[in-house]
């Protein structure tokens, strides 16, 4: 029996999904920036427009980006500039934890003996 919950995770699992990809992400960021064209992204990425056009169409695909018309110019932009703030947020977390694991490793290596703090495994 499907929950209504599921409905809503469905499209979040999507939409990370689309998302599960570092360029994608660098790209997010740059629109956050405010519209662009396919061209000037490539530039900035070193990326083939071909390679930067098939990000946009899955990210498009997904609702996350729009493509706007000026004169001949096609510009991509976000749909909503919160799909920044939740990459932002990722990040923060990410970097939270490869803190507390740098530490860890810190005090680990800090160790005179490091092997003899390693616990007994007994069968």
């Amino acid at each position: 029996m499907l929950r209504p919950s599921d409905d809503i995770y469905g499209l979040q699992a999507a939409i990370l999904r689309t998302l599960a990809s570092p360029r994608r992400l660098e790209i997010i960021h740059l629109l956050g920036e405010g519209p662009i064209e396919v061209r000037l992204i490539a530039d900035r990425f070193g990326l083939t427009q071909p390679a930067v056009s098939q990000h946009l169409s899955a990210l498009r695909s997904a609702g996350l980006v729009q493509a706007v018309r000026v004169g001949r110019d096609v510009r991509y932009r976000l749909t909503d500039p919160d799909v920044v703030a939740a990459c932002e947020l990722m990040r923060q977390v990410l970097l939270r934890r490869m803190t507390r694991l740098g530490d860890m490793a810190a005090a680990y290596s800090n160790r005179s003996d490091p092997v003899a703090a390693i616990p007994e495994v007994r069968s």
